[in-house]
Order: structure tokens, then sequence, then C-alpha cells
């Protein structure tokens, strides 16, 4: 059917609307499906081709989770999905619900990494939460298959299983302390731990994102994020169904060849858009627009109410490009709406209040290092972006190494408590007593985010990952400072620089920078490095390791942010291999 024939699923219709007060998600589909909205998929270029009301959903739920219970799956067994943005992943998803199973959305293969890898990832992911079968759309039957074998689990291609008998029988009723589903972070691959996320910490969680946003009348979502990473999963589907929300989706490999589109899909919409992404994706938008283009007579942002930021580091020089480049096509700079959020913690934990944009304040960089500040040197700042307030019931504490609550403007660990707060890991008693402590006054426990930040005002600011930091000589480094640094130079983009720390042959500590390199002169390659080398040593004040790499080599995570860790054990191993340079 074409584009013109098709009639999208509308932005308002007579239900109510609930802001995901149900006790259960499986009551949270059932009115959705009340409700004349649902879920608009679209092709490559952006062009209508699958109109699924959440009616229809939860009916293709309801028949696959027969399907489900006639195969042998009970309550609490594990079915691996592989979570491809289309209507057989959702009908799946839901239909897992309906059965009590527990729904795993895995990352489907992307542009880099190789079908090995992809196949050891999905192994390793299928080892740890140990699914009854593994269902997947037929295109990737045999990377899937080969990982389902490897693992000892069914494994079926979700069109082939949509040909089994679905008897009638009764459904699952859940209760709200039971698991919903499991997620696993972007970045579970070598040692993946599954978040185990309750019916009852999803919809606070999603309750919290329809009252901090203000959901409401002639609102539309519209997103490219995959559904296997928890903004994609949680914030551009679950969420959107217990609010019930239409949205129009994009695969994310259709935004990576045609970014633009996304920004076609926000200007068709004739009410107000809420549409998120990470920091990279407002990047690519705006390299791809051309300082000769009309952007106005392409594109209509003004109805673009909430332009999340969220999943990775906000760069405030990156979203102030995107204002400049489609600032005549309507977009308003209020509209970015920075937020903090973790798997641990369903999704949300900070959120901007509408309309107040992007506040940065600017922190000696000493500061951020926990040294003295020298004076011999001047000083440094870096722009510490707002990530905004706590959601309903949700506490936001910063301490100390020895758990010592921290004040205002004070840098420290971020924590924090409330009923969004993970249930545990799946299996993995360890890692869970490692992050979740319990409430003193016995209400829950407090989550250890492993990240850094302070508060002021009510306001986080995120610093960035602990684990992440370089320490040298007693000094912390922040690797995005290193990285943003060398991005300044000409030719780089966002993504292309690595920085981590490495021992030197003298056995010291030293930090080391990976950076993509698109010179292919041998001479002009060792200036290169030179420069490069230069600017690292004005941010650290140290000589520091230098190598120039191919075009895409630096690994990501399968929601497409660059894995520091991954890129430091490659290298480390030999798998990242450096250019020649002239003698």
């Amino acid at each position: 059917m074409t584009d013109a024939a098709l009639k999208p699923t509308p932005n308002d219709c007579e239900l109510p609307r609930l802001r995901a007060q149900f006790a259960t998600f499986n009551e949270a589909i059932d009115y959705a499906a009340r409700s004349k909205k649902g879920l608009n998929f679209h092709d490559m270029r952006g062009q209508l081709e699958r109109v699924y009301p959440y009616s229809e959903m939860r009916g293709d739920a309801r028949v696959m989770a027969r399907r489900l219970i006639a195969a042998g799956i009970k309550p609490q067994d594990r079915v691996a999905l592989i979570a491809e943005t289309s209507a057989e992943f959702a009908a799946l998803f839901c239909a897992c619900i309906y059965t009590g199973a527990w729904p795993v959305p895995l990352p489907l293969p992307t542009t880099f990494g190789g079908k090995d890898n992809y196949i050891d990832q999905l192994a390793i992911q299928l080892q740890s939460s140990d699914p009854v079968i593994l269902l997947y759309p037929p295109e990737i039957g045999e990377m899937a298959a080969a990982a389902a074998d490897r693992q000892g689990c069914a494994g079926e291609d979700w069109d082939t299983f949509a040909q089994r008998e679905a008897p009638e029988c009764d459904l699952h009723d859940s209760s709200p302390e039971e698991i919903c589903y499991l997620q696993y972070s972007s970045g579970s691959t070598r040692f993946p731990t599954g978040v185990a996320v309750t019916h009852k910490a999803l919809l606070h969680n999603l309750y919290g994102h329809s009252t901090s946003m203000h959901v409401g009348e002639n609102d539309r979502a519209v997103s490219w994020l995959p559904w296997y990473h928890d903004m994609g999963l949680v914030g551009c589907f679950l969420s959107l169904i217990a609010n019930q929300v239409s949205v129009d989706l994009l695969k994310p490999d259709a935004f990576a060849r045609r970014p633009l589109a996304w920004l076609d899909m926000i200007s068709r919409n004739a009410g107000n858009t809420l549409s998120y992404s990470p920091t990279f994706g407002y990047d690519i938008c705006a390299r791809r627009i051309s300082s000769q283009s009309n952007v106005a007579e392409r594109f209509d942002l003004s109805r673009w109410r909430i332009a999340g930021n969220g999943a990775d580091m906000i760069r405030p020089d990156v979203m102030q490009n995107f204002v400049n480049a489609f600032s005549e096509a309507g977009f308003k700079a209020a509209s970015f709406t920075p937020s903090y959020g973790l798997a641990e913690a369903v999704l949300g934990v900070t959120v901007m209040p509408p309309g107040e944009g992007i506040r940065v304040e600017l922190v000696e960089e000493e500061r951020l290092s926990g040294t003295p500040r020298d004076l011999t040197r001047p000083a440094r700042y870096r722009a510490i972006v707002n990530c905004g307030k706590a959601l309903p019931d949700m506490k936001v504490e910063i301490r100390g190494e020895n758990g010592d609550v921290r004040g205002d403007h004070q840098i420290g660990k971020v924590w924090c408590h409330g009923p969004s707060v993970m249930h545990s890991y799946f299996r993995n008693e360890e890692a869970t007593n490692e992050c979740l402590v319990p409430d003193k006054d016995g209400h829950g426990a407090w989550l250890d985010t492993g990240d850094m930040g302070y508060l002021a005002d009510g306001y986080l600011f995120i610093v960035g990952r602990a684990k992440d930091m370089i320490i040298i000589n007693g000094k912390n480094h922040w690797p995005q400072d290193i990285e943003w640094a060398v991005e300044q130079l000409p030719g780089f983009n966002h993504g292309d620089i690595a920085a981590f720390s490495v021992e030197t042959e003298g056995g010291e500590e030293a930090p080391a920078v990976l950076v993509h390199c698109r010179v292919s002169d041998p001479e002009e390659r060792v200036k290169l490095r030179e420069q490069i080398a230069d600017k690292v040593r004005s941010v650290t004040g140290m000589s520091c390791v230098v190598e120039l790499v191919p075009p895409r080599t630096l690994p990501r995570t399968s929601s497409g942010k660059l894995s520091r860790a991954k890129a430091k054990k490659l290298y480390l191993s030999g798998e990242i291999v450096p250019l020649e340079l002239a003698a």
C-alpha cells in the first residue's frame, strides 16, 4: 500500500489519557488498545509503510501469547527477541507480558563489527539470560540460529513461529512486583548483566516521563532509536503504550543512511513533537546540511516541543551547531530537554523542565580532577550540562568515597533511590550487591550509578563515568576532555577519538589517544600526530601516546556510542593496528 493510501494513527482520540497509572503493563496494553492511537512504521526514505494501532497490536500479542504457551513457555521463562523496529517485535514483546514470561530484547547486527563478532555478542547475552527460545527476523536467520545453537536454546524466525497453532488458553495475570522484562545495556558484551525490571518500577518511571514532560493534547512522538537500547525500548516504545501516544518510527539503519528523514517526519507532524536523540544524532543532522541549504524550504521544526537529549554526554557545542543549522526552519533552542538516566533505574532519573533548554556551568578543570589549582597555568574550564531535576518520587544524592552526602557544587558519585530502581541484575548477586545498598530506613535500596556529578539547587550536573576516569600521578583526567580537545582540530568528527590510560615501558601510566586518520601522506600523518600530542599536552600537562588508526576502527556499542574500554582492550591485544608513519 502506498503512503498516500495509508492513514496514520491520530494524535488524539476520545479516550481519556491515563499517564501510566496502571498496576501492571498488561493493564497498560489493554487500555492503550481502547484508543485509536498506535505505531506507524516508515521505510528507508521516511515514507509511511505500515500503520499498527495499539488495538491490532494487542490482538496479535494475545494470539502470539497462546502460541508461546502452546510451545511450553511458562511464567518467568526468558524469551529472547531480536529487537527490530517492527510490528512483529512489538507484538511478541507484549505476548511475553501476557504469558508472564520475561522478554529479553537483544541487538540487531550493526554495520561495524562483522558477522562473527555479532554471533559472539549474541551468544554471550543468550548465555547470561538463559532463554527457552530466541525469536528473530528471517533476514538474520543464519547468524541468530548460529548464536542459539551455541547456547543450546531453541531458535526460530518469527514468520515461521507465526504459523504455529494458537489454541485457546488462559493468559497470565501479572502482579506489580513481578519481573516484567530483562534489559541488557548497549555496552554489556563481555560480562553482560541483565537488569531485571518489575512492572511497578517500569510504570513508575513511565509515569515520571509523562508528568515531567507534560505529555498531553496533540502530542506525538517521532523516533529512530533502537528498541534494544533502554532509551528506545522504554522511552520510545513502552512509554508510548502506557501513556497512549502515537509514534512515527524510523529504523536505526534508515536514520544512519538518511538522518534528515528524521527531521522530515517531524516536519510532517501537524501536532507537537516529542523526539529524543543522543548527541551524535543532532551532530549528524547538522553536518549533513550545507551552509547553502535553505532549511526553511524543506523543514518545519517549529512544533518540536520536546527535543530530548540523553544516552551519552551532552555536548553544548554540538547542540548550538544544531540550533545554528535549523533555527531558520523554526527550531527553538528552548525545546532541548536534557536528561539523565540508566537502565538500572528503568530509564529516567532526572529531566530538565520543558522550556528551560540547555543550561551549562563553567567549571575549572582542577575542580573536576580533584587537584589543587596550579597558579602557574591559566585556568581552564569545561562546560557541564544541567541534566534537570529528579522525576517524581526519585531522590538523588551526591556521595563521597566514604558514603558521606555532599553539598551543592561538590563533586562525587551519583546515587538515586525510588520505585524505579531495578530489582536486581539477573542471576548476578555479586554485581547486584556492588551497586544496590539497602536504605537505612528499610524502604528499598539506593543505587550507586557509577557516574560522577554534582547538585545545584535541585538540578543534577553529570561530569563523567567513574570507570572511564584516567588517573595519572594521583591526578584525575576525564577522557572526554581529551577527546573534545582533539576534536577541535580541523577534520575531526564527534566519535573520532578514544582516550584511556596505558602503562609505558617504564611501568608508568600515561594517557593514550587513538584517532581516526583520513590523511594518506606519511609525512602529513607525522605532523598530525604532533599536533594531537601538543593538544593533549595542553589539557593534561604531560606527554601521551598518540596512535593514528584507519577510519571506522574505533569500536562502538550496539547503540552507536564509543566504547573506550573495548578500544583499549583491542589496542593492547594488537587487534587495532595503528597506521604506519614516515620515519
